[in-house]
């Protein structure tokens, strides 16, 4: 007599195994995200050894980004970022020759500007490894496009204000800090930060001179407010949410690892906080030398 599973045995056994999928489905979910956030994390450490080399050879760390600017304060350029100026220190010496930092980053010459570099994405995020900088109307609509630029999950810290000029924290225009101007100690103080591209652009290339940073069509995340271009490659903490929370601006920080953020300090180590952290200590992470006593944990 032959022997073979019944129709209902059969069912069975495949909804025993359907059950099985869905039990592990989430924690499987759950480990590859984990994995990727330490991933990211790495990344971030990599960089903090590239900056803390660059701050060895030059006694400072890399400028925010450069540009000369007008009597009014309205920056002219050339625009190259803190990521350019350290290339070689994450072993891209070759991308680094080829540009020319005494030209806008605009210029036909500097092809660079679009090449994608691994180090400058975050494993989470399926992020478009280039994007085109604007100009806006009178109206601050998005009109001429002034260049592309290669894109980037991370972001100087600038500190509270508005990126531009004079920041509280490590990066802003033409900035030369170094590990001594930071009295509020370097394992407390935040460098680089983590945007993922569903809050807003970012560029390991600089501040695209007379660009805005526009929030995407239909963002669900930042306001809805275009920026000074120096956000593209410059981020800050003062709207009143914590790191990776909605509601923020397109110029600030979120991640695609859960409710926080992966943050690199000054003294190289990394630390993921979370949306719910004391906005004060998440404000006063954000200076170098604000002099503020930390009012919870990170």
């Amino acid at each position: 007599m032959r022997r073979a599973f019944t129709l209902i045995e059969l069912l069975v056994v495949i909804g025993i195994i359907g059950a099985l999928v869905a039990l592990l489905l989430p924690a499987v979910q759950a480990a590859r995200g984990s994995a990727r956030r330490i991933s990211c994390a790495n990344k971030m450490k990599q960089m903090g050894l590239a900056l803390l080399n660059y701050e060895s050879t030059h006694k400072v760390l890399p400028p925010g980004y450069v540009s000369k600017f007008t009597s009014t304060g309205d920056d002219t350029g050339p625009g190259w970022g803190w990521a350019s100026m350290m290339l070689p220190q994450i072993e891209q010496d070759a991308i680094y020759r080829t540009i020319n930092f005494d030209l806008p980053i605009e210029h036909p010459n500097n092809g660079a500007r679009v090449a994608s570099i691994p180090e400058f994405f975050c494993p989470a995020d399926q992020i478009k490894r280039v994007w085109p900088a604007k100009t806006r109307d009178a109206a601050g609509n998005p009109i001429a496009i002034v260049c592309e630029v290669a894109a980037s999950n991370y972001v100087g810290v600038y500190g509270i204000g508005e990126p531009g000029i004079e920041g509280e924290g490590l990066f802003f225009r033409n900035s030369n800090v170094g590990l001594r101007q930071i009295t509020d100690g370097t394992s407390q103080t935040l460098a680089i930060g983590e945007r993922a591209h569903l809050l807003g652009n970012a560029t390991w290339v600089g501040s695209v001179t007379n660009a805005v940073l526009f929030p995407e069509t239909n963002n669900p995340l930042g306001q809805p407010a275009p920026e000074h271009s120096s956000g593209m490659v410059l981020g800050h903490v003062g709207e009143g949410v914590g790191p990776g929370a909605a509601g923020g601006d397109v110029n600030q920080f979120y991640s695609l690892h859960g409710r926080g953020v992966n943050f690199l300090f000054a003294d190289g180590h990394v630390s993921f906080l979370v949306a719910s952290m004391d906005y004060k200590t998440y404000l006063a992470l954000a200076t170098r030398a604000g002099g503020e006593t930390l009012a919870g944990d990170y």
